[in-house]
């Protein structure tokens, strides 16, 4: 019921804001052809020229004054300005949508199909008694030993790593897993919950592709936002764990839990000091053959069990990977609605509007506003990951060693996509009632937010 209230919300807020600025703004009334039929980076007309017999006459005084240069002839005419599209309209994102469901499905495919696998061979009921102190701890509805244990610590690892590729198909198995155990199919569970929210806050550990962006724009260290964005995807994490464990009314402070987050942040701080001694090509080098090797390594673990166990290996994969085809089939109504309700808050400039709104508010209160650059990554990271990067490149396109800049990549390493993610997840497995996900997602967001931009304070000035 929360996600039919925020989406309607999205439309009807888009369409009104846009209603006003073409009735108000002279400059808005190709407005309504943007939100329809338009495409992102297209150009639109913001200010019409003046007519000729309007135009002012060139003027030069014919002695000027001796204190003064001679001036430049004032232009005969008013020519139109322009700016770009932000994103693409309705008819665009429908066709996006679909595009990017269809292309997960070689990947969702593959990964599912090993998944198969792993599961006919007991990888993953090996991994789930592993793993079983600590997750019945956070899940205690799942029975013990389940295979939803071992997806999901699949899925947060391959987070953790950087590899968003891989780490999609092991979330939907995940949720596919659990949904066969929750007794009310329209209804997320409470684990099927806790799972999504730890899985937005996005915990990693190398974010490669920030580095790799801030690099290619000649920032002059790029790998300067790497701390600020570990300990920010981290307190993201923490806060996403404490909310929702305490709706749950889950105990976080037992023996088991607290271990495997010491353990963690061992491990985190371990890797952390290792790479503060690599300059930025050590960094991504390191990262790439961490998180691909991994990645590799699981590949032969899984078929080296297989052929131990001596079970039918291609037919297990075969099996496994059209579930990859039937989940990228089932999401697409979920993710077209969702995009089309965030092209139409974006494109009809009720999302400027916000933005605008929190500079004009934080200079008359007299604080250092500084930090309002940087934040349309942060408010716009809920709705759409590659829109935040859009936002994020964007800021650092002006000035890659800005403060801005630095918060933008901050923000944007620090959790996932919220709506995207109650979109595809919960539409894989028809699940209608979200109950308090999202609300406390956008906490957890919140909670990124405000640690980010004090992070970027210490760090940065």
């Amino acid at each position: 019921m929360a996600l039919s209230r925020i989406w309607a919300a999205f439309i009807i807020i888009s369409v009104l804001v846009a209603g006003i600025k073409y009735v108000t703004s002279p400059a808005d009334k190709d407005i309504f052809a943007a939100m329809v039929i338009g495409k992102a980076k297209d150009t639109i007309r913001v200010a019409q020229p003046l007519p000729p017999t309007a135009a002012p006459s060139t003027v030069t005084p014919s002695t000027p004054p001796a204190s003064t240069a001679t001036p430049s002839p004032v232009p005969a005419s008013n020519p139109a300005s322009y700016r770009l599209q932000e994103a693409d309209g309705v008819i665009e994102t429908c066709k996006s949508a679909v595009n990017l469901s269809l292309g997960l499905i070689g990947i969702m495919g593959f990964f599912m199909g090993l998944m198969s696998i792993a599961e006919r061979a007991g990888g993953i009921q090996l991994l789930s008694r592993i793993i079983g102190p600590f997750f019945s701890k956070l899940f205690p509805e799942l029975p013990p030993g389940h295979p939803a244990m071992g997806h999901m610590l699949m899925n947060f690892s391959a987070n953790f790593l950087g590899l968003d590729n891989a780490a999609t198909p092991f979330a939907l198995k995940a949720m596919t897993s659990l949904q066969e155990i929750n007794p009310d199919k329209d209804r997320a569970s409470n684990s099927q919950i806790m799972f999504l929210c730890l899985h937005q806050s996005g915990l990693q550990l190398v974010p490669v592709s920030i580095i790799a962006l801030r690099a290619s724009m000649k920032a002059a260290n790029p790998t300067d936002v790497f701390i600020p964005i570990v300990i920010a995807t981290f307190a993201a994490t923490l806060a996403s764990l404490l909310i929702v464990s305490f709706k749950q009314r889950i105990n976080i402070f037992q023996p088991a839990i607290l271990v495997w987050l010491g353990g963690l942040s061992l491990l985190i701080g371990t890797i952390v000091v290792y790479l503060r001694t690599l300059d930025s090509d050590g960094v991504q080098s390191f990262s790439r053959a961490l998180g691909n090797g991994l990645i590799l390594l699981i590949f032969l673990l899984i078929i080296g069990g297989a052929v131990y166990k001596k079970i039918n290996i291609f037919d297990a994969f075969v099996e496994g990977a059209k579930g990859g085809f039937e989940t990228a089939v089932r999401i697409i109504p979920y993710l077209v609605g969702m995009l089309v309700a965030i092209s139409l808050l974006r494109n009809s400039g009720a999302f400027g509007a916000v933005i605008d709104g929190l500079r004009y508010i934080f200079t008359k209160i007299g604080v250092d506003t500084r930090f309002v650059d940087g934040l349309p990554t942060a408010l716009i990271k809920p709705l759409s990951a590659a829109g935040a990067r859009g936002m994020m490149v964007s800021t650092m396109a002006a000035d890659p060693n800005s403060f801005a800049a630095r918060l933008s990549g901050i923000l944007q390493g620090s959790s996932d996509a919220t709506f995207y993610i109650i979109a595809v997840y919960f539409g894989a497995v028809s699940v209608k009632d979200t109950r308090y996900s999202i609300g406390a997602m956008l906490l957890a967001d919140l909670v990124s937010i405000i640690v980010s931009i004090s992070l970027c304070y210490l760090f940065f000035g």
